[in-house]
């Protein structure tokens, strides 16, 4: 009777999993970044802003959004076969950061998104992180007709370490999001000494 070679190891390599936070204010474009970028369909946990919400969360500058985040948005994305991210989207809102703390537990980094028509939405995301020791990116988000200015006025506002990067990204586009992330990481292993570059992003 033959036998096949019981030295070869036909095991499957599980990818690297690592958790990603993606925070910012009120209406930011957290939800859209996750979607634009995630390779499934991204788990959402929007409901429709209500009567209750008026006097509470401020829609300034986005008066045209009719939904919120009240838990995550969930999204995944893969770095070649061996790494994937799962993107975890935080509500903006102050009332729901009592989920932040288990949202955060074992996340590598964040990317913190701004909006310079409401740059002082991300302070508590910002003084969180730092708080946290948890290394983040800041990636401004370009909204049609905002103005816009250079990243170093933008670092200078925000009072941000000058190690922290800053970047512009429109999240509607996935191969903005996808810079974004790769930015992070690249943040992340250089703050840890590793000088490996990410794999291509698979499409």
């Amino acid at each position: 009777m033959d036998y096949e070679n019981s030295d070869r190891d036909d095991r499957t390599i599980l990818p690297t999993a690592l958790k990603i936070l993606i925070a910012g204010g009120f209406g930011v474009g957290k939800t859209t970044l996750v979607g634009s970028v995630s390779e499934t369909q991204p788990l959402r946990t929007e409901e429709v802003l209500s009567e209750r919400g008026i006097g509470v969360d401020d829609v300034t500058g986005v008066e045209a959004k009719s939904t919120t985040t009240v838990a995550m948005d969930f999204g995944r994305i893969s770095f070649g076969d061996d790494l994937v991210l799962y993107l975890f989207g935080t509500p903006g809102q102050d009332r729901f950061w009592f989920l932040w703390d288990e949202l955060a537990l074992g996340a590598l980094g964040a990317v913190v998104l701004a909006d310079t028509r409401r740059l002082a939405d991300c302070f508590p995301s910002i003084d969180y992180f730092e708080n946290q020791g948890l290394p983040f990116i800041v990636a401004v988000n370009c909204f049609d007709g905002s103005r816009q200015y250079n990243l170093d006025e933008v670092q200078m506002a925000l009072n941000l370490d000058p190690d922290v990067p800053v970047m512009l990204c429109d999240a509607r586009k996935r191969e903005s999001s996808k810079e974004v992330l790769i930015a992070l990481l690249q943040h992340v292993m250089k703050g840890r000494g590793v000088t490996r570059e990410p794999e291509t992003v698979k499409s």
